[in-house]
């Protein structure tokens, strides 16, 4: 490329405008740069370097073939130092606020529907993805139709998501591309790719550091506690997302503007040189959690790192769509297929750790298990992917046969669901699975009404977590909650048969009545005792199940309203026939202990979950 308003030079001419800024035989020279000078000079030198080529290629006198290889020499070790110090001089990294991915909406703005304070055991934490407050982008992308636009200091391709900045001022990438295109000619494109190479990725590896992105290699980052590679995760994406569609782009763009067209596909050449330690640092962390150990309280980081870098990958395609880059493709692609697996897998993982959970002592009061708990959150947290994860999780659960060789496991007759998703299926095979474990837990309590009481409660939760997520209650379906609804009312109706019948069966008439040849009438000593047998067994009653615990107000007032409704209309009938025979005799208070609003008002105590004193409440006289 000739330099504009230059006339023709002499061999001779050029060669002492060449030795002039011989670095290595003039301190002048040592201590200037030609390209910091006035542009008149920085063409002539340029214009000198041509002309010597043109020299080297007609030259047919060896004395001027070894003096225009001397000089060219001499030109060329001086023109990468040119080419090194222009880099140099802007390669500082990219401002934090040129880093905003303008794509970067949130993949799931999540936030877990309870507290993980209220359990035992550690809930799944699902953090609010980083959100820059922009619009939304699409993915899909042509490559090669470009269009540039001025906005600030910024141009932009004509794609969605990918942001170019320019890292370097026009006439900076005139004067490189002034170099780059004399040294390719000379042969030199292997030193000037090194260069450039070696002065960008520092100015990448100074935007990393400002990201946050750590030099950790694969081993390093399965070593690290989950918790800190929670943190980490959330960090990365967003870093990622700035890699791929700013700086990773952008650096291609400079390279382009500087390369393209030089030959020997120089550009593409600078690029690779320039970013692939970068980027496979960046693809490491991704691979190293995508082969980690499977646990259920990874599935959610782990589709987060799904979801982005899925969305990543038609920018991934664009940005790196060389032959030379292909590695890098195949290695996201390659990510993106371990990640899926990994998100099965665990999803295995946690449906057997829901059966296998061991413990065996009963949770205080028959109220909710920790493990009811833990699962309804997960599963519901499992809904708020469920788009990821319908296309992830494309076979059904093999239920029972799944666990063979164990006869005590559950099974579910999928002929009735035929119409779910494998993701509904398995769900809905989570809940089985959940009531089977629940079952086996309520068999630890002694008292059959409290296991029955805690299968009430803890399937009364499972209904109202399903019907507080419309996405998880869509995919349950209408018809498996009518079921489940009446699982929990029918240990309901348990509950108060196995604590109820034996209390009302102390109201009853038979037995009380006396009969012979000359009277008939009411034994008083059998009234007595029923009395006195009702009045303790009630007490006993009262005194037991205020401890217990129905969590669910509404719930409780309901059970507390079924009570009152069977226990208060028999006692006050007992009392209106037979209460005159007791209080025709002595000491009648010790046996009509209670009044119909005395127990209606102590029946207020029951599933509260704390001690009531020794005697009931008594109504004021």
């Amino acid at each position: 490329m000739e330099p504009p308003g230059t006339d023709a030079l002499s061999l001779d001419s050029a060669e002492k405008i060449i030795l002039r800024w011989d670095s290595t035989a003039s301190e002048d020279a040592r201590e200037r740069m030609i390209f910091d000078g006035d542009r008149q000079e920085i063409d002539r030198y340029l214009h000198a370097v041509d002309e010597i080529q043109r020299s080297m290629e007609s030259a047919s006198i060896s004395d001027d073939q070894t003096k225009a290889n001397s000089a060219i020499q001499i030109a060329m070790a001086r023109l990468e130092d040119e080419f090194r110090n222009i880099l140099i001089a802007h390669t500082a990294a990219v401002e934090t606020e040129s880093l905003t991915d303008p794509s970067s909406s949130s993949i799931h703005s999540i936030s877990s529907r309870t507290s993980s304070s209220e359990i035992n055991l550690k809930l799944p934490e699902v953090e609010e993805d980083f959100n820059d407050n922009s619009t939304s982008y699409e993915s899909e992308t042509p490559r090669k139709e470009f269009e540039h636009q001025e906005s600030g200091n910024s141009t932009y391709r004509s794609t969605n998501s990918i942001r170019e900045i320019d890292l370097i001022p026009a006439e900076a990438i005139y004067n490189l591309r002034s170099i780059a295109e004399r040294m390719i000619t000379a042969g030199y494109l292997r030193e000037c790719i090194q260069v450039y190479g070696s002065v960008r990725k520092s100015a990448v590896d100074a935007s990393f550091r400002n990201l946050g992105i750590e030099k950790l290699s694969i081993g390093d980052i399965q070593r690290l506690e989950w918790e800190s590679l929670e943190t980490k995760i959330r960090r990365w994406i967003r870093a990622a997302k700035v890699c791929i569609r700013i700086l990773f782009a952008s650096e291609k763009k400079l390279c382009e503007q500087i390369f393209e067209g030089l030959g020997s596909a120089a550009d593409d050449a600078c690029f690779m040189e320039t970013i692939k330690g970068p980027a496979v640092q960046l693809f490491n962390f991704a691979e190293a959690i995508s082969i980690s150990r499977r646990s259920p309280e990874k599935l959610f980081k782990i589709l987060d790192l799904h979801d982005a870098l899925s969305d990543l990958l038609p920018d991934i395609e664009i940005v790196f769509d060389s032959k030379s880059s292909e590695s890098i493709r195949v290695q996201a692609v390659e990510i993106l297929s371990r990640l899926a697996e990994a998100a099965r897998g665990i999803m295995s993982e946690f449906e057997n750790a829901v059966l296998r959970e061991p413990s065996k002592v009963p949770v205080p009061g028959g109220t909710i298990h920790p493990l009811t708990r833990y699962v309804m959150n997960y599963i519901s947290l499992i809904s708020d992917y469920k788009q990821t994860l319908i296309e992830l999780i494309v076979s059904k659960p093999s239920t029972g046969s799944r666990y063979s060789g164990d006869p005590n496991t559950p099974d579910m007759d999928l002929t009735e669901l035929e119409e779910k998703t494998p993701l509904a299926l398995h769900l809905i095979w989570v809940i089985v699975i959940l009531q089977f474990n629940l079952e086996g837990k309520s068999k630890h309590y002694k008292d059959a009404s409290l296991a029955h009481l805690f299968m009430m409660n803890n399937v009364h939760y499972i209904v109202q977590k399903i019907k507080g997520s419309p996405e998880l209650r869509e995919m349950i379906g209408d018809d498996y909650l009518r079921k489940l609804t009446g699982k929990f009312r029918l240990a309901a109706t348990n509950y108060q048969r196995s604590t109820w019948v034996r209390v009302l069966y102390c109201l009853r008439d038979e037995g009380l009545h006396v009969s012979g040849s000359f009277s008939s009438g009411v034994s008083k000593s059998a009234l007595r005792e029923r009395f006195k047998t009702f009045n303790a067994m009630f007490e006993e009653v009262h005194r037991t199940q205020a401890t217990w615990l129905v969590p669910d107000v509404q719930l409780r007032e309901e059970l507390r309203i079924s009570i009152s409704e069977k226990l208060l209309p028999a006692y006050r009938s007992f009392l209106g026939r037979f209460r005159s025979h007791i209080e025709s005799g002595r000491h009648p208070e010790n046996y009509i202990k209670y009044s119909v609003e005395d127990l209606e008002v102590s029946v207020l105590d029951f599933f509260e979950g704390y001690p009531v004193s020794q005697h009931l409440r008594r109504r004021s006289q």
